[in-house]
């Protein structure tokens, strides 16, 4: 089947939150990795709202690290977990959101990160999140897929790492430049979705949206990975 994940920085919800709610809408996502969600004065309910006003709902529980995964109404969870990420003296604590999720038979052990701007951490940070979800994933027969925010471009150590570990979905199958930040200017690819290699991946990349709402809904601009698993 196919099946669709993606993953955005949300900016905390201080941008236009319509225009945010209008790119989420837009991307028709089946799994949703969210980083700068809510984390403080009612978050909680500030999250549901959004999921709910796009169309989907909030599947991990914990604010730890702003991280989440929110899914859509063609997939259930079968499990939802969240960690906490090593801490590094000085620095943000980190997390990690975990969501396994079922549609149509076919199992993913979807994973949302935010890593830190300090190099060292988000070396550590990037293989602690892929060990927690291919541990979840080995323990619901899952296949792996990692959203987030790496906060470096694919030359640097974190990101290779990843690629190394699992497929950069946007360099196997790319669509578009594949730039997310700045928004309403982007020169960067620093946001990515990566897949077992188990999987294929059919497409990603940018969302289908008016450029005025990716300008105004976030800092950063989705990802979105089509991908085919199982039969």
């Amino acid at each position: 089947m196919t099946i669709r994940v993606a993953t955005y920085n949300l900016h905390g919800l201080r941008d236009d939150v319509p225009a945010l709610t209008r790119v989420i809408t837009a991307m028709r996502a089946d799994v949703l990795c969210v980083q700068e969600a809510p984390r403080f004065v009612r978050w909680r309910a500030r999250r549901r709202a959004l999921a709910v006003a796009s169309g989907l709902r909030a599947a991990t529980p914990g604010r730890l690290g702003g991280v989440a995964v929110f899914t859509g109404p063609r997939v259930s969870v079968l499990h939802a977990e969240s960690h906490a990420l090593r801490a590094f003296f000085g620095l943000e604590r980190r997390g990690l959101a975990v969501a396994v999720v079922e549609a149509e038979g076919t199992r993913l052990a979807v994973g949302s990160l935010h890593l830190d701007l300090n190099d060292p951490a988000r070396v550590h940070h990037a293989a602690e999140a892929v060990a927690l979800v291919e541990r979840a994933a080995t323990r619901l027969d899952a296949t792996v897929v990692l959203g987030g925010d790496i906060n470096e471009q694919d030359r640097q150590p974190a990101w290779r790492y990843l690629a190394g570990r699992l497929a950069d979905c946007y360099a196997v199958a790319p669509k578009g430049d594949g730039l997310t930040f700045p928004a309403r200017r982007p020169s960067a690819r620093i946001d990515g979705v990566f897949a077992a290699r188990a999987a294929r991946v059919v497409s990603c990349g940018g969302v289908d949206a008016p450029p005025a709402d990716l300008g105004a809904a976030s800092d950063h601009l989705p990802v979105i990975a089509e991908l085919r698993v199982g039969l």
